[in-house]
């Protein structure tokens, strides 16, 4: 089959059939067209003729390409390209899979970055309740910390979304959705936000069911999210680095503090695996092992 085929019915497969978001096909596909073109510079322009020296030769290159790519680039270009290549035997339009041997490489594991309680309430006080673009932002921010959504989740909501009193349906990764409580803040800050502010926006703007809207009424993006929390972080004079996902960090790492179960918040999060959501539990035991070492008088 010819690559460029391949690689089309291959993107498609994991857009429709896995329901994989937009962003992570795009970055499959920005990987494949790089490998596609690698390919085809050494004349290689059907998966048949594919080996596993060529694939080793293609990843090998990149590693040490200039700059060096960080380690979790390396590891999702392989995965792309290992996806491909599964894909054409799990379809039988080839017999044998180059990548097979191939192993993905043993990522640093990074212990998320968690705010501390005050500094998560310095940070949802930053915006001016006075101000219509300041409740809109409240809301945003509330909502953030307490469901623990992700960016793309919280941008993809509609207003029926959240017309279910003290819950929250979310639609996550693969199209799945759950539903997460809002809590009696979040609940008070997007009343506010729907009642006085929202349906000024939106008559700026064409009709759109989505929650959250911006200044000329189009509903808010994924970078206008990061500029809120930039704007907020500012304005609550913190010097830790605030992004979309430390406050998710921070609702998972907060609620394990708090004694909450670790597969309770897997549910809350959206995690596939259970796996995913115990790095939180590391955080917690460093939390607690840095006040034992600093207030045992035998610590040490």
């Amino acid at each position: 089959m010819k690559l460029d085929r391949a690689v089309d019915a291959y993107l498609r497969h994991v857009s429709v059939e896995r329901g994989l978001s937009d962003h992570t096909v795009a970055a499959y596909r920005r990987d494949l067209a790089a490998y596609a073109h690698w390919l085809a510079e050494r004349r290689v322009v059907d998966t048949a003729a594919v080996t596993a020296d060529l694939v080793s030769g293609f990843i090998a290159e990149r590693a040490g390409g200039e700059p060096r790519p960080a380690a979790s680039s390396l590891a999702r270009l392989q995965s792309s390209v290992r996806g491909l290549h599964r894909y054409l035997v799990r379809e039988e339009i080839e017999a044998d899979d180059p990548t097979g041997r191939m192993r993905p490489p043993k990522l640093p594991q990074r212990l998320p970055k968690a705010l501390t309680i005050e500094q998560v309430e310095q940070l949802l006080a930053a915006p001016d309740p006075n101000e219509p673009v300041g409740l809109r932002d409240r809301a945003l921010l509330e909502l953030l910390y307490a469901t623990g959504a992700r960016v793309s989740e919280i941008v993809q909501l509609d207003v029926d979304d959240v017309a279910h009193g003290d819950v929250l349906r979310v639609r996550g990764k693969g199209s799945k959705e759950r539903i997460v409580p809002i809590g009696a803040y979040a609940r008070e800050a997007l009343d506010a936000y729907l009642t006085r502010v929202r349906p000024e926006l939106s008559r700026r703007g064409r009709a759109t069911p989505r929650l959250f809207l911006g200044a000329r009424g189009a509903p808010l993006s994924r970078q206008s999210v990061w500029l809120v929390i930039q704007a907020a972080a500012v304005g609550a004079h913190l010097t830790a680095h605030v992004s979309p996902h430390t406050l998710r960090h921070s609702f998972a790492t907060h609620l394990l503090q708090g004694g909450a179960d670790v597969r309770v918040v897997q549910e809350l999060l959206g995690h596939a695996s259970v796996a995913t959501t115990q790095i939180y539990t590391h955080v917690s035991v460093d939390a607690l092992r840095d006040v034992y070492t600093t207030s045992h008088p035998r610590a040490r």
